[in-house]
């Protein structure tokens, strides 16, 4: 088994002797004459073991050398020599990561049976990588379930693109699975072995989520009674996943481009950056482009943003995947066996579904928990679907046959209102959105609070 090798010792007949015996056997090896030297040589090439003898005298020892080179390449094997054996030293150098010890004198073959053993690891940790990064591969998008072209380009466009450090903009309706689609971006990317981190711009308040993506320091704010962490030092070596990014405020806005323009953050109250390495995927289901034209929205951020941009369609544009993403959330909820009858199934085919797959699954949900039989029934479904469309919809103008979408969304949202009784989180559940989301299409229809609770248009 042959590897390239970096002996390190200071006495020139150890090195000699290492390096001739060590060669025969079909090692590549060069050697350094101390720890300085020796770090010269390791940023020249790439080197599967470092050999090093530990008490040199001058500069740096072995052991500060072993914490040198793993700091730079973690996967480098490093094994440590001496005539001076040390319990305290070995269980030292175990823990910084050497990978064995070895006492002077010893024979060339202890030495080619470590150094066997240390080529083994890292091949094994090699093909281990490879495998687990190409399951990634292939199991990560497979989790976005649909045999449509629209969904298949989209997985496609996952496998492009996750390999790669690019910033991706997902964007798609409230409940068509931007976030399913991250995780399956991180899952497959040479980041998936480090954290995913979500956080929904929408749900915090200003101050508190430029707390929670930068962090603070003590005192900086009521109740900051320590430093924190922010989501993005959390996420550092990994993945930040900021969904309904359109939400930011103005001032966020600006850190948030700094932070991706110079790969630090600065936490509230403090003045000192600090470098983070983090893989940005961000989500909208508003259009930025709109929302730059008027002015809500930053331009320079939003090209940060919209590096790689990838869209999900609506599950109303894919009818084909509705019954297959059905029977995976019959068997999820339900377990095997149970069904859908036909006229279930007419039902869900004939339903818009503008909460998307997210309504989808809340409807089967619901089904599986009041249904009596093994079979789903029409009766089981929400009344929603069973509704006619003109009374579902509400009072549309009759003079367009093709009303826009968000007049159709507008008296949707209303009539699932009047059903919920006014209960605006009933209401977000049935139409399968978060609430702070149903607030902001309120907000969006002119949909007012009245004094009573109710909804007035």
């Amino acid at each position: 088994m042959s590897g390239r090798i970096l002996i390190v010792d200071d006495e020139a007949s150890m090195r000699e002797f290492l390096s001739i015996a060590l060669g025969r056997m079909g090692y590549d090896t060069v050697t350094a004459s101390s720890a300085e030297e020796a770090i010269e040589r390791f940023e020249e090439g790439n080197w599967d073991i470092v050999l090093t003898d530990i008490r040199m005298p001058d500069g740096m020892d072995g052991v500060q050398l072993l914490e040198t080179i793993k700091e730079r390449s973690p996967d480098t094997q490093v094994i440590l020599m001496t005539a001076y054996a040390s319990l305290d030293t070995a269980v030292k150098a175990v823990q910084l990561g050497a990978l064995d010890y070895v006492t002077k004198p010893f024979k060339i073959e202890q030495i080619k049976s470590r150094l066997d053993r240390a080529l083994e690891q890292r091949r094994l940790r090699s093909e281990n990588l490879y495998l687990r990064k190409t399951v990634r591969e292939k199991a990560g998008p497979t989790r976005i379930l649909g045999e449509s072209r629209s969904i298949q380009e989209v997985r496609d466009l996952i496998l492009k693109v996750a390999p790669t450090a690019s910033t991706v903009l997902i964007t798609g309706e409230s409940g068509t699975g931007k976030e399913l689609v991250a995780r399956a971006l991180h899952e497959a990317s040479n980041r998936a072995d480090g954290a995913f981190v979500s956080v929904n711009c929408a749900a915090l308040p200003e101050n508190l989520l430029e707390s929670e993506l930068f962090g603070h320091k003590k005192g900086s704010f009521t109740g900051a009674v320590k430093d924190k962490d922010g989501l993005f030092q959390v996420a550092d070596g990994g993945t930040l996943f900021l969904d309904e990014v359109s939400e930011m405020s103005a001032p966020i806005q600006v850190k948030l481009l700094r932070a991706l323009q110079e790969r630090e953050v600065v936490p509230v109250g403090g003045t000192q950056p600090t470098k983070v390495d983090v893989r940005m995927i961000a989500a909208t289901n508003a259009s930025l482009d709109s929302m730059v034209a008027g002015g809500r929205f930053r331009e320079d951020l939003y090209y940060r943003l919209n590096v790689v941009p990838i869209a999900i369609p609506p599950l109303r544009d894919r009818k084909g995947d509705i019954l297959l993403l059905a029977r995976q959330f019959l068997e999820q909820y339900g377990g095997p066996g149970r069904r859908f009858s036909e006229e279930a199934v007419q039902l869900m085919q004939d339903h818009e579904w503008p909460g998307n797959v997210r309504e989808l699954e809340n409807a089967v949900e619901r089904a599986v928990i009041i249904s009596e039989g093994e079979a789903i029934q029409a009766d089981d479904l929400p009344a929603r679907l069973t509704e006619p469309p003109e009374e579902r919809l509400g009072a549309l103008s009759e003079e367009r046959l093709t009303p826009p979408l968000e007049a159709i969304e507008r008296a949707y949202i209303k009539w699932v209102l009047d059903q919920s009784g006014g209960v605006k989180t009933r209401a977000a559940e049935a139409l399968g959105i978060d609430p702070s989301t149903l607030h902001r299409k309120m907000d969006r229809y002119g949909m007012r609070e009245g004094a009573d609770g109710d909804e007035e248009t």
